[in-house]
């Protein structure tokens, strides 16, 4: 007898329907074909093991479970539950009658219990789209798949539930999740707040400039003057998360398996991965692809601390999703994207020593060491960075003080104004939403400076030795000063302060 069960299989963020074909006839021996990994090869000694503990026996004939479309890989320990339910229906000992209306996932223990799978969310988003009835999955990723709506989700918990529900011994209500509800309860205020930090009011400035026109930024400066610290702040001025971007980064968490609530995000990533980190892990693929940290910190804050410490294959295959916000990972038979629209945050010393350019302690550095250095970081990568921000050591006075300094809420607000106004302005443009996203004609039309504007770039650009993108970029930077200002043209002002955020260009700052 041939029975079908539907499965599912990732690529990349989305999901593709699998047909799970279960034949049981003459003969002695068990086959699972259609492209299969170790792991779904596997699967048929779980699926024995947990048929016997639920009361059932496998079948001693030959049993053949074709997993099509053939030519598609097919990876993990998720196809165990829609093949024991295939085999039991083929061998007439349970009923097969719905089995077509719902997608099955889940991988069996031996003792028949069910252990969570990766991806639930792209699967029942997947589901809904192709008119399935309902999805039937572990109850640990039930509330994670209930957030879609207008499809019937049954979290369960061992063989014997799911056995029990297509007999129609019990048919447990599905999970129902308010989704805009359950999103908003998730919404706290963070942790960290800049009223905390003392003085480096001009570092808070860089950081809001950067926040509110989605720039990359560099922070450059001797140890303990509270780089990280800052850093570790920004997401508290970031505009919260809107239901479609939380749906979007949850369904990379879900795919990769670090979703640590089964709900929504509800604040926006901050990836702090260390130097150490390979380029795979960095941008993701692997000989299974996954989702690497650049796509984890997707619509949030990608934060790069001791950036000269990062082998430099690794930094350098950040420059293309840098451009694209998105990553391509390709193999022979195929190709997956992974979005990547995140803040690039960096860190790093001056120099070796870390105290070059120090207002009080003495560089000992050698001769060149400095350059060196900093030539650890390719001209095309810092090019790439919106702001470049020098980081002093705040004075006694500052630290001791017992003012309380702007709070995160407050700046955040201005950083919402800003962010309305981009909204505004691209609102006819599909997937841009912040100046640091415009292209080179996009910067043309949008970011209009007049003469004396024009005349104070060219004389920095040609004593920074700045490249064409970094004009582009203190275009950028300057329309983004000017949002905040809610000035409908870039001022003067507004250019100079966004020059200034160029200053540290290698050229310039180590000579």
């Amino acid at each position: 007898m041939l029975v079908k069960t539907f499965g599912s299989a990732l690529c990349g963020v989305d999901a593709l329907t699998i047909t799970i074909e279960v034949s049981v006839g003459g003969g002695s021996k068990y086959y699972v074909v259609g492209l299969p990994d170790n792991a779904v090869k596997e699967s048929l000694f779980r699926v024995e093991s947990a048929i016997r503990v639920a009361g059932f026996h496998m079948p001693r004939q030959k049993i053949l479970v074709n997993l099509a479309p053939a030519d598609i890989r097919k990876e993990g320990s998720a196809y165990d539950l829609p093949i024991a339910i295939g085999i039991l229906a083929a061998s007439g000992q349970i009923n097969a009658d719905e089995l077509t209306d719902y997608m099955i996932m889940g991988e069996l223990s031996l003792d028949g219990g069910l252990q969570s799978i990766a991806g639930a969310l792209p699967i029942v988003i997947q589901a809904r789209k192709e008119g399935y009835k309902g999805f039937i999955l572990p109850k640990q990723n039930a509330r994670e798949a209930a957030i879609v709506n207008n499809i019937d989700v049954f979290g369960m918990e061992t063989l014997s539930d799911v056995i029990n529900f297509f007999s129609n011994k019990t048919k447990p209500e599905p999970l129902k999740v308010d989704t805009r509800k359950a999103f908003f309860e998730e919404i706290n205020d963070a942790e960290q707040d800049f009223a905390d930090v003392k003085g480096q009011e001009n570092i808070k400035r860089a950081l809001e400039i950067a926040a509110a026109g989605g720039h990359n930024v560099i922070l450059i400066g001797p140890p303990g003057a509270g780089k990280t610290m800052l850093a570790k702040r920004l997401p508290s001025i970031l505009p919260p998360l809107t239901l479609q971007e939380a749906l979007e980064s949850t369904k990379i968490y879900s795919v990769a398996g670090k979703l640590a609530v089964s709900s929504l995000l509800a604040e926006r990533p901050f990836r702090a991965p260390h130097h150490t980190i390979s380029d795979v892990a960095l941008v993701g693929g692997g000989a299974h692809p996954s989702p690497g940290e650049i796509s984890l910190a997707h619509n949030g804050v990608l934060f790069l601390d001791e950036l000269p410490e990062f082998k430099r294959t690794v930094l350098e295959v950040m420059r293309q999703p840098l451009e694209d916000r998105k990553v391509n990972i390709s193999r022979a038979k195929f190709s997956v994207d992974y979005p990547a629209n995140f803040m690039l945050v960096a860190s790093m010393n001056p120099c070796p020593c870390g105290f070059f350019n120090h207002p009080e302690k003495e560089c000992i550095c050698a001769p060149g060491v400095v350059q060196k250095y900093l030539s650890k970081i390719s001209g095309p990568l810092l090019d790439r960075i919106d702001l470049h921000v020098e980081v002093t050591p705040v004075n006694f006075s500052e630290l001791s003080s017992s003012a309380k300094a702007e709070p995160s809420k407050a700046i955040r607000e201005r950083v919402i104004k800003a962010k309305a106004l981009q909204h505004q302005r691209f609102k006819t443009y599909e997937g841009l939403y912040a100046n640091a996203q415009m292209n080179s004609s996009m910067v043309r039309n949008v970011c209009v400076i007049n003469e004396t504007g024009k005349n104070l770039i060219k004389q920095a650009m040609e004593k920074l030795s700045l490249s064409a993108r970094a004009y582009d970029r203190i275009l950028k930077v300057a329309r983004t000063i000017a949002d905040l200002a809610d000035s409908k043209t870039i001022e003067i002002e507004h250019l100079a302060e966004a020059i200034n955020y160029r200053s540290l260009d290698r050229e310039n700052w180590a000579g």
